[in-house]
């Protein structure tokens, strides 16, 4: 592995932005483009060559109607092993038996992630909010109340590897705010439902629902609810193209966290940096192929010094290959003019992750307006937010993080304003309502004021 095909830009000569603005386009989970290989497997099927998004609306509308015998017939067709309304449900047995199983070191290793993650969860835990206005007799109590969702659905996935990281980061979170009813789906799978120390994280965290299905399937079945499966309010966690388009097909009937694409990170680093952390701080992003790796510096040394660690790292990596392939895909090293620039492409990237490897990285946080989480100076790798450190890895990708948020407690909690009035306080504002109502001709907003007040 001599060399690596991976685009190079120096933005003294070259349009960085136009790079940035195809590498968006391809990180974002898009419904119309299937492989030839996909397309015949769809023909397969479903007996014609639908796209994915199409593959996801007809799945979804089967499951709706039909319930429990279509989403057993899609698992069938979809997943590797086949289920029965038996055996697609975990018992508490199993998941007992998975967790007596499991090495004692794991549990252990669990259990300081979990604390983690409660720490931090509660700390930025809204509470409610009282405002309380007296002006003579009048009387006015203003609060806005947050109350946990009742039941909430968590998509882990099972294709690749074991996945009891997006457990911790989506359930403790929930658990936290307060939420009582947390249901688990994962592809049947021995990555997923079938692993053991994926059920045995479900059996620590005290999760009473894990059903073995996964993909858009499970998505629905959580959505409109099939016999053995109750609806949810709302759905969280990753997976991949189809679990995506269904999470964005069923929004309105419950509420989800977002619509992921492939991982992403951007490293802006100085001449502090160590050329080995940055190559491996791209390659870890990169490893979950897809997953997208950039470097933006302003320090031209660094450049071909990066590109050397990559070659050396990525031969040393049992998924060095994959890796390999999304950075030549996915991935890019860009020479900035200056830090004013290096920000500026940045936030027009809006990256999942951003480490901002410099000696003096809150100079440059000062900066940055667009990213899901933020990682400091140069012993904060990206795994420690992934795995550890508290804040949820469930994160905006695809450039949604210029309006979007990362997953937290309070995104479990709903919210309602409750508002009194004594009848001194409703004196005192009916001019300004029925004013109002003239303005809109809502004649009905007033007598409801005038009525009280005769």
């Amino acid at each position: 592995m001599s060399d690596l095909n991976l685009t190079t830009i120096n933005c003294r000569e070259d349009d960085a932005r136009q790079l940035f603005t195809e590498l968006r386009e391809k990180l974002s989970p898009r419904g119309d483009i299937v492989s030839e290989a996909g397309r015949q497997r769809t023909i397969e099927l479903f007996g014609e060559p639908l796209t994915p998004q199409q593959v996801v609306e007809r799945i979804c509308a089967d499951i709706r109607s039909e319930g429990l015998p279509a989403l057993l017939s899609y698992s069938q067709k979809l997943d590797p092993k086949e289920v029965t309304a038996e055996t697609m449900v975990v018992t508490p047995e199993e998941m007992e038996a998975a967790h007596a199983k499991a090495a004692p070191e794991y549990l252990e290793t669990i259990r300081r992630i979990r604390k983690n993650i409660v720490e931090f969860q509660e700390a930025i835990l809204t509470s409610d909010v009282k405002l309380l206005k007296e002006e003579g007799e009048a009387r006015i109590d203003l609060r806005q109340r947050y109350l946990p969702l009742r039941r909430i659905g968590i998509c882990v996935p099972g294709g690749a590897a074991a996945y009891p990281s997006t457990l911790l980061m989506t359930a403790v979170p929930a658990q936290v705010a307060g939420v009582k009813e947390i249901v688990v789906v994962v592809p049947p799978t021995d990555f997923g439902g079938y692993n053991v120390d994926l059920l045995a994280a479900c059996h620590e965290l005290g999760i009473k629902e894990v059903y073995r299905v996964g993909g858009a399937q499970a998505v629905a079945a959580l959505a409109y609810g099939v016999e053995g499966i109750e609806r949810v309010d709302k759905i969280v966690g990753p997976g991949n193209l189809f679990v995506a388009l269904a999470k964005r097909h069923v929004f309105g009937e419950v509420d989800i966290d977002s619509i992921a694409g492939p991982s992403e990170v951007i490293v802006l680093a100085d001449e502090t940096a160590n050329p080995a952390y940055i190559a491996s701080d791209l390659i870890s992003q990169a490893e979950h192929s897809p997953g997208s790796g950039v470097l933006i510096t302003w320090h031209e040394p660094l450049i071909e010094q990066t590109r050397t660690e990559l070659i050396k790292q990525l031969a040393d990596l049992p998924r060095g290959d994959l890796a390999r392939q999304s950075m030549e895909e996915l991935g890019a090293l860009i020479l900035a003019k200056d830090e004013e620039e290096a920000a500026e492409l940045t936030d027009l990237l809006a990256p999942e992750h951003l480490h901002i490897s410099m000696s003096e990285p809150e100079g440059m946080l000062a900066k940055i307006q667009n990213a899901g989480a933020i990682f400091m100076g140069h012993y904060t790798p990206v795994a420690l937010g992934d795995y550890v450190a508290g804040p949820s890895h469930v994160l905006p990708t695809g450039g949604t993080a210029r309006f979007a948020n990362g997953l937290c407690s309070n995104d479990f909690l709903k919210r309602s304003s409750v508002i009194y009035y004594n009848e001194p306080a409703l004196k005192l504002h009916a001019n300004d309502v029925r004013d109002m109502a003239a303005k809109e001709g809502l004649t009905a907003h007033s007598a409801s004021v005038d009525i009280r007040l005769k």
